[in-house]
């Protein structure tokens, strides 16, 4: 049996995560993604800073006694202040206080840095490494080294780099971690310099691991931190979906998948799979109130996805035909989208009536539909629901479980302009349901708000079931802007019933007639699963 090597995933994503634009953790946010991390068999989990503002110090105060099963938390910090003792410095204190077992301390390493951004002597930096080390170690603490700027450093000025990495070592530092800061080196020069440094620190008799910490200004960050393990480091760290400062950081999503899946011989997450990924991906955006990356690799909702025809047909005689890896590997899920791009393949693989599924004209007339509708602006990549329907009216066993005999929206404004508070929405709605016309008033937050609470009430009494219905999400997409106001407009709904989520749509130059359409689908598939005629 192979005698995996252990890699030590290092989640940064609450510190280092947190300062890229637009990213805010609450404390009780903090606290779930430090749980969710510890499931997941993240090894490390830096909290924060905990001199830096009054969060972070409650966040180290509130996992003290949280019963993690594998993480261990760290508190981040920097080198003493010059001219001062390291027991003296507000910092120390600080990271003492936060009681951690390890903590990490990032020090200059670039000589460019040293003098022209901190503004000591290079014999001052070394001092400052060497006593915050060792007075951590003489405290108790587990002790990482960040060494920043270290490849910008290196190539500046390796035998000074050499020096810092080597005072860290001998004061006790644990792991040398060493940081692309700007995310400008390239993975050839990872390569080189990560196995230079590891020989420069054994040739001081300093076997201590190294680690790697990359930016991704240059879309190089994942590549690179693969590149220093392959080079022999042996603790990567980064932050869930790439968050950061700038560009980001490296996705340790990406990271932990391409070194637990695309390469022999290493162990992450103790050992515990990747079939989480996707959902703690998820996780972290929902927590953060970001929205989800389609395209990002092994756990985006288009990592699986198949458009073209010809790929679609391809995938459904063997699935390594055009994906990597099974998606089940990374706890997401294969999709074939249906567009103007697609074949016959496509269309029969979202059918999801076997009865139809072999009916090869009944396809092409999907196929022709979907075309001409498309080209119209319609789009059925997220609205299976309204596909679905379609598929029903181009074979002719649709049966309405209502008929719109007319609706009516009135917006009236009752104050002074811009105050919404004293807008008044009102839809009325005549649908035909059954043999019995109902004709229902209701009002609302807007006119789709409305238009939705009068359709439940005309429905209602045949159809309890559309009560436990409410809608997700409301889009709406300008199609041709050029037209102005005349434009053509698409609008998307996203429906649920606690148990299923699905997607309709619908086009129109009116945007309450697109609204209409789309809310009308959502009812009609909803009805069709619920009280089925």
């Amino acid at each position: 049996m192979t005698n995996h090597h252990a890699i030590e995933i290092y989640d940064t994503t609450l510190r280092d995560g947190a300062q890229g634009e637009g990213v805010h953790f609450s404390l009780a946010d903090k606290v779930a993604i430090t749980r969710r991390l510890d499931a997941a068999g993240v090894d490390f989990v830096e909290g924060g800073y905990p001199l830096s503002n009054p969060k972070d110090a409650e966040y180290f105060a509130a996992v003290r006694d949280l019963p993690l099963t594998h993480a261990r938390v760290v508190a981040f910090g920097m080198t003493r202040r010059r001219g001062m003792a390291a027991a003296d410095d507000p910092g120390m204190r600080a990271l003492l206080e936060a009681g951690t077992p390890v903590v990490t301390i990032v020090g200059k390493t670039s000589a460019f840095h040293v003098a022209e951004v901190l503004g000591v002597s290079r014999e001052e930096n070394l001092a400052m490494i060497a006593d915050t080390v060792g007075h951590l170690v003489a405290a108790g603490r587990e002790v990482f080294y960040d060494a920043e700027h270290f490849f910008d450093g290196w190539k500046l000025d390796a035998e000074y780099s050499v020096e810092t990495i080597r005072t860290a070592a001998a004061a006790g530092a644990t792991r040398i971690v060493l940081c692309d800061t700007n995310g400008g080196t390239l993975p050839t020069e990872i390569t080189a310099i990560v196995r230079e440094a590891i020989d420069a620190l054994r040739a001081a008799d300093h076997d201590q691991g190294v680690g790697i910490h990359c930016h991704n200004d240059c879309d190089l960050a994942v590549a690179n931190t693969l590149a220093a393990v392959a080079a022999g480091a042996i603790q990567v760290q980064g932050t869930i979906n790439g968050l950061g400062e700038r560009c980001g950081n490296a996705d340790l999503i990406s990271v932990v998948a391409n070194l637990a899946l695309k390469t022999y011989g290493h162990r992450v997450l103790g050992g515990g799979g990747t079939a989480h990924l996707t959902e703690l991906s998820r996780f972290v955006y929902e927590t953060a109130n970001m929205s989800y990356r389609p395209g990002q690799p092994f756990v985006g909702a288009s990592a699986f996805a198949h458009k073209g025809g010809m790929h679609v047909h391809a995938v459904a005689k063997a699935t390594s035909s055009y994906e990597h890896i099974p998606p089940e590997a990374v706890g997401n899920s294969r999709r074939i989208l249906v567009s103007e791009l697609s074949g016959r393949s496509n269309i029969q693989a979202l059918v999801t009536r076997p009865d139809l599924r072999q009916d090869r004209a009944l396809l092409d007339r999907v196929l022709a539909e979907v075309c001409r509708l498309e080209n119209d602006g319609w789009q059925f990549e997220a609205a299976g629901a309204t596909f679905d329907l379609l598929v029903e009216r181009c074979a002719g066993t649709f049966r309405p479980a209502f008929e719109k005999l007319a609706y009516n929206v009135a917006v009236e404004s009752r104050a002074a302009a811009g105050d919404a508070h004293d807008l008044l929405t009102e839809a009325t709605v005549k649908l035909r349901v059954g043999e019995t016309v109902r004709h229902e008033v209701a009002e609302g937050d807007g006119p789709v708000n409305a238009l939705d609470a009068a359709v439940r009430k005309a429905l209602e009494s045949q159809y309890p079931a559309v009560r436990s219905m409410h809608l997700l999400d409301y889009k709406v997409r300008v199609i041709n802007g050029q037209a102005g106001t005349a434009a053509k407009v698409r609008v998307s709904i996203e429906s649920t019933d606690g148990h299923e989520v699905w997607g309709t749509v619908g086009v129109s130059e009116n945007v309450i007639e697109a609204s209409w359409l789309a809310l009308a689908d959502a009812f009609h598939h909803h009805i069709a699963r619920t009280a089925p005629r």
